[in-house]
């Protein structure tokens, strides 16, 4: 007999309208947002970050900005120095190389990259395991772009295999 993992969830909050009403209200809410949220992100209204991955800067992140008007994409810009973390996860992200040069291992397979490229992930059963490096002197940067309905259809779970060399446990 298979295992079975119960997941405790907080009751919501009654709600007074049907679930009609309520989703009309959500959509509502959020096609305002859409026409009156911020359309421009300026690099100074994020900081930098040091995560069990990599040194980041968030622009979006659904749920953790709540003023922009893309309310359903992950744009992060990652700064490597040495190496990131290693991680698997199940794909479907662009990768923008917008300075420096060096490579990403992927599933053990070396690409070569270097400012102006594109590194795709594809889907694929398992997930794709990769690990950036830098080789340009002063670091190297990109931006990744992930649109998180996708990323959510696919059952897309970050798996971290090895940190990033900055990272110090809290």
């Amino acid at each position: 007999m298979a295992d079975q993992n119960s997941i405790s969830t907080k009751e919501s909050e009654p709600r007074s309208e049907g679930v009609s009403k309520y989703h009309q209200k959500k959509r509502a809410e959020f096609h305002q947002r859409n026409l009156t949220g911020k359309l421009l992100i300026k690099s100074t209204e994020r900081e930098w970050q040091i995560s069990k991955q990599s040194k980041s800067k968030f622009y979006l992140y659904p749920h953790y900005f709540s003023d922009n008007a893309l309310q359903e994409w992950f744009v992060f810009m990652q700064e490597i120095e040495t190496r990131s973390g290693k991680h698997r996860h199940q794909g479907g992200i662009a990768i923008f190389i917008l300075e420096g040069h060096g490579y990403t291992v992927v599933d053990g397979k070396r690409q070569d990259w270097k400012k102006g490229d594109l590194i795709l992930f594809p889907v694929q059963p398992n997930g794709v395991e990769h690990q950036h490096f830098n080789e340009a002197p002063g670091g190297s940067r990109w931006m990744a772009f992930i649109f998180m309905p996708f990323y959510d259809q696919i059952a897309s779970y970050t798996q971290q295999i090895e940190f990033h060399p900055q990272y110090k446990d809290q």
